[in-house]
């Protein structure tokens, strides 16, 4: 026969006090709340025994730790404290990603053209631009606008709210002006090609220089 753990609660001892390492291993790797049920079962202890060593391993890490114990959705999960989540934030946040000069190119054209089709954008760039418009879009600088009415419909571009967050700028009006009539395609591109310094990192690292286009 198996044998019943007991669930009456016991005092620290010696005994309990070396499950608590056992127990902030099982919080460290859980991915949801730790229930004492679980606890319980994975230490083949009662489940007051359980519950009472995740109560002391919740009170020991209240002093002078970086993570903390919270009770949350009928478990117990390891959090690091609020006041470090800006270092953190630092350590998860992905490396930067530059933008080529391709996508650049084609960026520039839809800031100052939308919304454009994908026919239009080739128009002035002169190659195919599939692959930068897929990598435009899943960085979430640019997105679909509707279909122009003219035969095949073809899908309409424009910038997002994260364009402007990448690039420092509060709206579209506050894009480097280009005089009226001198918004050629050269210039566009021209304009784009100084991006060298236009690949900044995505929010919320400091915005990206955007180039003021050539005239």
């Amino acid at each position: 026969m198996t044998e019943e753990h007991s669930d009456t609660p016991i005092e620290p001892g010696s005994a309990f006090m070396d499950l608590l390492p056992v127990m902030e291993c099982l919080l460290f790797v859980s991915s949801e709340p730790l229930t004492p049920s679980q606890a319980a079962e994975a230490l083949e202890i009662g489940e007051s025994e359980a519950r009472e060593a995740l109560k002391a391993l919740q009170a020991a890490f209240e002093a002078d730790r970086g993570m903390r114990i919270i009770e949350v959705a009928g478990g117990f999960q390891m959090v690091t404290r609020l006041e470090f989540s800006p270092y953190v934030t630092k350590l998860l946040r992905p490396p930067v990603q530059r933008l080529s000069k391709p996508a650049l190119e084609t960026l520039a054209i839809i800031a100052y053209r939308q919304p454009i089709t994908q026919p239009e954008i080739e128009a002035v760039r002169g190659v195919n631009s599939d692959g930068v418009l897929k990598t435009l879009l899943d960085r979430r600088l640019i997105e679909e606008a509707g279909r122009k009415q003219t035969p095949g419909r073809p899908i309409l571009y424009k910038t997002t709210q994260d364009f402007l967050q990448y690039f420092g700028l509060n709206s579209l009006d506050d894009l480097p002006a280009i005089e009226r009539g001198e918004e050629s395609p050269q210039t566009l591109i021209e304009g784009a090609s100084g991006g060298e310094e236009m690949g900044g990192s995505a929010p919320p690292c400091p915005p990206a220089t955007l180039p003021t286009p050539s005239c």
